[in-house]
C-alpha cells in the first residue's frame, strides 16, 4: 500500500502530494486524514495523508516509508481533506495551509532538534582529529552526548554556550548527526483517579482489618462506602483534608485502585447551567420553524436566509431546529462572530443541550480548545458552537449549519487561507446534504440579493416577540449642538436621557467605535500630527498608560509635553476614544457606575464574562464599548442606547461603508427595550441626512437596501460583480509600482469576457505598514473559476521578482475590507 502525503512545508515547490510506502506494521493505522511523521530530505516532518493507493507511479526503490502515525484516530475526515483541496484552488493558498487551519493550535506540529553520535564515530579517534583545535571541548561534547545517547539541541547549546560553531562543524563532518522529532504543542491531560472495588461490601471488611489509630484511612474507606464512585486523587485529599500517602497505602493493599486517567479540560466545569425548555413559538416563528424542519427531515441541502428584526426570537428557532437534528442522530454547527460569542450565547445552548455542546473560540486556553475539539472528533457531542474556525468541526453526519449575524465581516479570515465561513458552510452542506441558516436583522446585501435571485429561501420575521415595539430613535445633528454652544461629547437630548435613566434605576448602553483616549494628537502651533514611524497612520493616545500607540504594528511611545516638530507646548488631543468618554461620564454624572468594554479591557481570559455578569447583576449603570456591545446582548433593564459618533465607519474609503454604518446602528439600537420596558435610542451624527442613518432610525432595511443596491449597480460593485484584491508590499516603492503595472497588464492581455475591470495599481488606503509600502489592484469580474485561475497564473509570473526581492503578494478572493 502507498499513501499520498501533503508535507508541512508551505511553499510553491512542495504544494503537491508526495508518495510514501506504508510499512506493514502501520497498514491498519494509516487512513485518509491521518497525521504522519515522514522523512522529507534530511528532516523528519509532519504530513497529512490525502489519498491511499494500491500502486505508485514512482519507482519503489526511490520511495521512503512513513515513519510514524501521530495519533490513533485520523485528525481530519475524508470530507475535510477534499474541502482543503477546494480551498487551495479557490483561495489560492498552499494545500498544507488549508489543512492546518482546520486543526486546533495544539495539533500544529512543534519540531524539536536532537543531536546523537554517528554510528561509526569512535571517541578515541576524535580527540586527535586535526580538523578541530578545541580537542578538549570536543571531547567534553562527545562524552556528554554519549552518556545521554540523544540530546535536545537547545539543551546542548545551553550546556556549551561558546561551542555553537564547533557543534556545527561536527555535524557537517558527520561526527554528530542531527535528527528532528515531531511533538504536539499540547498533550492530553491525565490525572490520578481513585477507584473503589467493584464489590463495595468488601470495604466494610477492610475497615475491620485496619487499626483504630488509622483515622484517615478509615475515613477514606467510609467515603467510598457512602459514595461508591471514582474520584480524582487531588479532589479526594482536598475533601477529606488528608495526604495522598494514606490513599496510596490503601492502594498498595489493593483495597482501592489508583490509575492515571485521561480527562477533558472543561472551560465551563464550574458553571451551573440551569436546564431550559423549548418556548411556545409565535405564529411567525412557527411558520419559519416548520419550513426548516421539513428540510432537515428530508435530509436535503438547502440555504435559508432568516431575516428577523432584533428581538424577533431567532435564537429560539436555532435551538428548536437543532433539537430536530439531534432527534435524527445528526450534528449541528453554530457560528457566531467572535466579538459576540458572549457567555449569554453559550449559556442558551448549554442550558438547552447540556454536555452535548462543545464550545470553540480563541478565548479558551490551547488545552481547553484541544479537548473541546476532541469531544467532537470522538463523537461525545452533537453541537459545536464557536467563531469562524468552528466551521471545520470534524463531524461526520452534519444535518444543520447556523451562521448567526451572517453579515459580520469577522467571518472572513484576514490571513492565509483567506476563506469566508459562509462559503465553507455551503460546501460542507453539499457534502452532508444539510440545511444552512444564515440569520441576521441586517443581512449583507450579497446574501439578501442571492435569496431573491437563486435557490436560497428567504424567511422573514419582521416582528418582535410578544408584540413588543421597536425602540424610538432620535437622530441628533451635532453641528447644531455646536452652533448652540454645546462643546460636550454628549448632546442635550442624550444628556437628558442618561439623567432620566439614572433616576429610574434603568441601564444604558453607549457605543463608540474607537478605543483609546483620543484618536490623534496634534500640535496647534505647526499642525504636526504625531504618526507611527513605521505605518502611515496617526498614533492613538491611551491615558491609563500615558502612551501613544499604533493599532496596526504595536509601536508605542510615551506622551510628550512639547511638539517633536517645533517644540511648541500647544499639544492638543483630538477626537474621542472610549477612555475619554468614560472620564467625561464620571465628570458630568457624579457617582455614575461605568463598565468599559474594548480591546484594552477585555484582553484577559474571562474578562468578557466578568464585565457582562457585573452589568447583568446591575452593578453598573452604563455599559460603554466598541462594536462588541452592539450585538448579541440581551439585558431586561437596558432602555437607552446612545451612539456617541455614528460617522466613524461612514467616512472609511470602502464601498461597504454605508452598509456597515446601517448594520451597526440597527444592531446596537436592538439592545434597547427587548423586554417589558420600552426602549429609546439617541444617535449623534454630523451626517443626519445620510440615507444609512435615516433608514436605521426608522428600522427600515428595505428602503436602505433599495438605495444601496442602486448605488452599487451604478458603480458595479457586489452583488453585481465579484472582487479579487491583490496587495503588493515592499520597502521600495518604485519596485512596487513596476510590479503592480506588470501584473495589471498581464491580466488585461488575456481579455477574459468575465473580467469587467482591472483597477490599479494604486496606493492602498493605508499606504505603509511596518515600514513596507503597499499598492493594490482590484479585479471586478463575473463568473467563477476562470478568473481565479488567471489570477493564479499572473501571480506565478511574478515568481522570480518575489524570490529575488522578497516582495510580498497577497491575494484576497471576495475581500470584506479594502484597507
Amino acid at each position: 500500500m502507498y499513501a499520498r502525503v501533503i508535507v508541512d512545508v508551505p511553499s510553491k515547490q512542495t504544494n503537491r502530494p508526495f508518495d510514501y510506502k506504508i510499512p506493514p506494521t502501520l497498514k491498519d493505522w494509516v487512513e485518509v486524514g491521518s497525521r504522519v511523521g515522514v522523512r522529507f530530505g534530511p528532516r523528519m516532518i509532519q504530513g497529512f495523508v490525502v489519498e491511499l493507493l494500491e500502486q505508485s507511479e514512482v519507482d519503489d526503490r526511490k520511495l521512503k516509508s512513513i515513519e510514524s502515525v501521530l495519533e490513533l484516530q485520523p485528525s481530519l475526515t475524508e470530507e475535510l481533506v477534499e474541502l482543503a483541496k477546494w480551498m487551495s484552488r479557490r483561495y489560492l493558498c498552499n494545500e498544507i495551509t488549508a489543512l492546518q487551519v482546520m486543526l486546533p493550535g495544539a495539533l500544529k506540529a512543534k519540531y524539536e532538534k536532537y543531536i546523537a553520535l554517528a554510528e561509526d564515530s569512535g571517541s578515541d579517534s576524535l580527540t586527535n582529529d586535526p580538523l578541530h583545535a578545541k580537542g578538549e571541548m570536543q571531547n567534553e561534547i562527545i562524552h556528554f552526548i554519549k552518556k545521554k545517547q540523544t540530546v535536545e539541541m537547545n539543551e546542548l547549546l545551553t550546556r556549551f554556550p561558546n561551542a555553537s560553531m564547533l557543534i556545527k562543524k561536527l555535524i557537517i563532518n558527520e561526527i554528530l548527526i542531527e535528527t528532528q522529532n515531531i511533538k504536539n504543542r499540547v498533550s492530553t491531560k491525565k490525572v490520578l483517579m481513585v477507584y473503589p472495588p467493584d464489590n463495595i461490601t468488601m470495604l466494610e471488611g477492610y475497615k475491620q482489618e485496619l487499626s483504630k489509630q488509622a483515622h484517615k484511612q478509615l475515613e477514606v474507606l467510609q467515603f467510598f462506602i457512602d459514595q461508591p464512585k471514582p474520584i480524582q486523587l487531588s479532589e479526594l485529599t482536598k475533601r477529606l483534608n488528608t495526604s495522598s500517602s494514606s490513599i496510596k497505602s490503601l492502594a498498595s493493599k489493593q483495597w482501592l485502585k489508583l490509575e492515571s486517567t485521561e480527562i477533558y479540560r472543561d472551560p465551563y466545569q464550574k458553571h451551573d447551567f440551569k436546564q431550559s425548555y423549548p418556548l411556545q413559538l409565535t405564529e411567525e416563528q412557527e411558520k419559519v420553524f416548520q419550513t426548516i424542519r421539513q428540510t432537515i427531515h428530508a435530509k436535503r441541502q438547502q440555504l435559508f436566509l432568516l431575516h428577523g428584526v432584533t428581538g424577533s426570537g431567532k435564537t429560539e428557532i436555532y435551538l428548536q431546529t437543532i433539537q430536530q437534528c439531534i432527534h435524527q442522530n445528526r450534528e449541528a454547527i453554530v457560528l457566531v462572530p467572535e466579538i459576540s460569542l458572549t457567555p449569554q450565547m453559550v449559556e442558551r445552548f448549554k442550558s438547552r443541550f447540556g454536555d452535548l455542546v462543545a464550545v470553540l473560540h480563541s478565548r479558551l486556553s490551547a488545552g481547553e480548545r484541544f479537548d473541546e475539539w476532541r469531544k467532537i472528533q470522538q463523537k461525545k457531542v452533537k453541537v459545536a458552537i464557536g467563531a469562524r474556525s468552528a466551521i471545520f468541526a470534524p463531524f461526520t453526519n452534519i444535518g444543520l449549519i447556523i451562521i448567526d449575524e451572517e453579515h459580520e465581516t469577522s467571518y472572513k479570515q484576514q490571513d492565509n487561507p483567506k476563506y469566508h465561513a459562509v462559503e465553507i458552510a455551503k460546501m460542507r452542506s453539499k457534502a452532508h446534504q444539510a440545511a444552512v441558516i444564515l440569520g441576521s436583522a441586517t443581512p449583507s446585501l450579497e446574501t439578501y440579493y442571492e435569496s431573491h435571485q437563486s435557490t436560497m429561501q428567504y424567511l422573514p420575521m419582521p416582528s418582535r416577540v410578544a408584540g413588543r415595539a421597536m425602540p424610538t430613535v432620535q437622530v441628533v445633528d451635532m453641528r447644531e449642538e455646536l452652533k448652540e454652544g454645546n462643546r460636550s461629547m454628549f448632546s442635550r437630548p442624550l444628556h437628558q436621557a442618561i439623567e432620566d435613566r439614572l433616576n429610574k434605576k434603568e441601564q444604558i448602553v453607549l457605543l463608540l467605535n474607537r478605543r483609546g483616549y483620543s484618536t490623534f494628537v496634534m500640535c496647534r502651533s505647526c499642525g504636526h500630527v504625531v504618526s507611527c514611524p513605521h505605518c502611515d497612520i496617526s498614533l492613538t493616545y491611551h491615558m491609563n498608560t500615558r502612551h501613544l500607540r499604533c493599532h496596526y504594528c504595536g509601536y508605542a511611545e510615551r506622551e510628550s509635553s512639547s511638539c517633536p516638530s517645533c517644540s511648541s507646548e500647544h499639544i492638543r488631543y483630538f477626537g474621542t476614544g472610549t477612555q475619554k468618554v468614560e472620564e467625561s461620564l464620571t465628570s458630568h454624572f457624579p457617582g455614575i457606575r461605568v463598565i468599559r468594554m474594548d480591546v484594552d479591557t477585555t484582553s484577559e481570559k474571562g474578562s468578557h464574562e466578568k464585565w457582562l455578569n457585573q452589568f447583568r447583576d446591575q452593578k453598573a449603570d452604563v455599559l460603554l464599548g466598541t462594536q462588541m456591545v452592539a450585538k448579541g446582548l440581551d439585558f431586561p433593564k437596558v432602555t437607552l442606547v446612545g451612539v456617541i459618533a455614528a460617522d466613524t465607519v461612514l467616512n472609511l474609503p470602502d464601498f461597504r461603508a454605508a452598509e456597515k454604518t446601517f448594520q451597526l446602528l440597527t444592531q446596537v439600537s436592538g439592545r434597547a427595550g427587548r423586554h417589558q420596558l420600552p426602549g429609546e435610542v439617541v444617535i449623534q451624527t454630523y451626517n443626519p441626512d445620510h440615507y444609512s442613518v435615516i433608514s436605521a432610525s426608522h428600522h427600515d432595511y428595505t428602503s436602505f437596501m433599495r438605495t444601496e443596491l442602486q448605488s452599487r449597480k451604478q458603480g458595479i460593485y457586489p452583488p453585481y460583480c465579484k472582487l479579487i484584491l491583490i496587495t503588493f508590499s515592499h520597502e521600495n516603492m518604485n519596485l512596487l509600482v513596476r510590479t503592480g503595472e506588470s501584473f495589471s497588464e498581464y491580466i488585461k492581455r488575456q481579455q477574459l469576457p468575465s473580467i469587467i475591470d482591472v483597477l490599479g495599481p494604486v496606493a492602498s488606503p493605508i499606504p505603509r505598514k511596518k515600514d513596507r509600502y503597499r499598492f493594490q489592484c482590484l479585479i471586478k469580474y463575473r463568473g467563477g473559476w476562470e478568473t481565479i485561475h488567471l489570477v493564479h497564473k499572473a501571480v506565478s509570473s511574478l515568481e522570480n521578482t518575489v524570490k529575488q526581492t522578497k516582495l510580498q503578494v497577497s491575494v484576497d478572493v471576495d475581500p470584506q475590507m479594502l484597507m
